[in-house]
């Protein structure tokens, strides 16, 4: 029997890749739910605009897509494959969730709220050798983890008074803060730039830094990206807090 040439299986790789970006596009606009310049597609997914441009043009040939000016909306030929209901807020973060993994190559996760814990609702883990992973459905404190702390600080001070009184904050490492006047200066400087961070407060040699996100008036949850301690530093954090900042902001807005 032939054994595969190294150029089928470079070739075999290369449709591979056109096929996962392809799904990735048609995830990331219809999650959007707003018109989208190929620009922003390009820098969220990480795709170059070569190849982009040319994916682009196939789906909005074949009506998965629909050009209108510079931007980009989900286009008819979606109703062939399945009438979609209203899309959920797993269906909103999941692509942003996957775009800001691609940009990083760090964990990176969606939560939301329930009662006083985090719930993780979407992950995408890294693929480094040494990782942070968390696994969709566990649940988490919200003072120890950087997503927890940006909900909380999104919060009306009445409910956060009330989490303070209603909660025994346990102490994971040497850095945890279970002190009420420590989270509560902790949350004000949370306020004041919308970027949480953790250092090593749920897992020693974990950094993490979360943002929270805001529909209607409402905290709707809170990304977050965890890196180990060895690879995080002052540039990696001004990094990873302005692409929160944003995809945060591409929900905030709608």
């Amino acid at each position: 029997m032939a054994e595969p040439t190294t150029s089928g299986v470079a070739s075999g790789s290369s449709h591979v890749k056109s096929a996962m970006r392809t799904l990735d596009i048609i995830e990331y606009v219809v999650a959007r739910g707003a018109p989208v310049v190929a620009q922003e597609i390009a820098s969220a997914l990480v795709i170059p605009v070569s190849s982009l441009s040319y994916l682009l043009a196939t789906l909005v040939e074949r009506g998965y897509l629909a050009r209108e000016g510079r931007t980009y909306v989900p286009g008819p030929g979606l109703t062939r494959l399945q009438a979609r209901a209203e899309p959920t807020i797993e269906d909103k973060v999941a692509p942003l969730v996957r775009a800001l993994r691609v940009q990083l190559n760090e964990t990176a996760s969606f939560f939301v709220r329930e009662g006083w814990e985090l719930l993780t609702l979407v992950t995408e883990t890294s693929d480094h050798a040494l990782r942070y992973a968390i696994a969709v459905g566990s649940r988490a404190p919200l003072h120890s983890m950087a997503a927890g702390k940006a909900i909380l600080a999104a919060l009306p001070p009445a409910e956060v008074a009330r989490y303070l009184a209603e909660t025994t904050r346990a102490r994971y490492t040497d850095t945890t803060m279970v002190e009420p006047d420590a989270l509560l200066a902790e949350l004000e400087r949370i306020r004041k730039t919308g970027i949480a961070r953790t250092r090593s407060e749920y897992s020693m040699g974990i950094e993490g830094v979360g943002c929270a996100v805001v529909m209607d008036g409402e905290v709707t949850g809170a990304f977050s990206v965890a890196i180990p301690s060895v690879r995080f530093d002052a540039g990696v954090e001004r990094r990873v807090g302005a692409l929160l900042g944003k995809t945060a902001a591409l929900l905030d807005a709608e």
